[in-house]
């Protein structure tokens, strides 16, 4: 009896790991990312990819497929197969904004894709250059609402978080403001920095560099609470705008066919990368905050993102040619 218990003890011991290894992709892994390398996503990806092939002993690359912000990158993932050597480093325009917006996408957001886990959550930072003469969201609200239709906001692109963030403003505020689209946050910040427009939305990632620099001016960042890494700044909810809230989140995702428990894995991986001291300093370097917990969590954000922006796309008649 007792040599039967010692055997099958014995067994189970060796099939535990081989059991959790079935639950990591057989080979190399990508992660796909819908931008051009140097962004936000793509640096948040190299940072999770580099501290999960070290953890899973497997080569994982950055595979960037630049492109309708984001939307062809999500497409590509949407018809790899199950097995998991192929993930997504989704983004809010992919899985909220261009949904909402009801462009005619060839993949579902919610039933062609697996949630893994949040990775990170930026504000976005309504700035603008050194010589406008608003300064305060306040002084903003009222410069607008003496010069309906003059006061110019420049976004990354039409659909993009940036412009979403603007619908928001003018719905609360209810000012009538000048829509300027760029293709891209560089060529915006451009022309803010140079006077062509005059204030904007933009991503923390983006934007810190000129705040730091003096450059640009801080008006307010977009979150409930302020990030880690801006302390001084108010966020819109203290400047007169309770539940203000226009985020840029970044999560990791894989094809609807990858099964629960490959996902379960990866999930409390990439929760083990976050918590790793090396990676929370980076990741606050971005501005990236609250990422990791559990699946469900993930998925219930991601849903109240969809529904948040569906509400300002139709209040604000917010329309893109697919």
């Amino acid at each position: 009896m007792q040599r039967r218990t010692f055997v099958t003890a014995a067994a189970a011991t060796l099939a535990a790991p081989m059991l959790h290894a079935q639950t990591l992709p057989s080979g190399p892994v990508r992660i796909v990312v819908g931008f051009p390398p140097g962004g936000g996503t793509d640096a948040l990806a190299r940072v999770v990819g580099q501290k999960l092939a070290t953890m899973w002993n497997l080569s994982v690359v950055i595979e960037n497929k630049a492109g309708a912000a984001g939307v062809i990158a999500a497409d590509y993932v949407s018809k790899q197969p199950g097995d998991g050597n192929t993930l997504l480093m989704a983004h809010i325009n992919s899985h909220a904004l261009a949904p909402a917006m009801g462009l005619k996408l060839n993949y579902n957001a919610e039933k062609d894709f697996v949630p893994i886990s949040m990775v990170g959550v930026t504000p976005m930072l309504l700035i603008c250059n050194p010589d406008q003469p608003a300064k305060t969201v306040k002084d903003l609200v009222a410069l607008c609402k003496a010069n309906p239709g003059k006061i110019s906001f420049a976004s990354a692109g039409g659909g993009s978080a940036q412009h979403f963030a603007l619908e928001m403003f003018k719905l609360r505020a209810q000012i009538f403001a000048l829509h300027v689209p760029y293709r891209g946050s560089a060529p915006a910040l451009t022309d803010l920095i140079g006077g062509q427009v005059n204030y904007c939305f933009e991503t923390m990632t983006s934007a810190t560099p000129f705040v730091k620099s003096g450059k640009v001016v801080a008006l307010a960042q977009t979150r409930l609470k302020r990030a880690k890494s801006y302390p001084n700044v108010p966020t819109m909810a203290e400047s007169g705008f309770p539940g203000f809230e226009a985020t840029v989140w970044y999560g990791l995702m894989g094809p609807g066919k990858m099964p629960p428990a490959m996902a379960q894995r990866m999930n409390e991986d990439v929760n083990k990368v976050l918590a790793m001291p090396d990676v929370q300093e980076k990741m606050e370097q971005y501005g990236a905050e609250d990422g990791g917990g559990s699946i469900e969590k993930f998925a219930s954000f991601i849903k109240d993102e969809q529904q948040k922006w569906a509400q300002v796309a139709k209040a604000a008649n917010v329309k893109v040619d697919a």
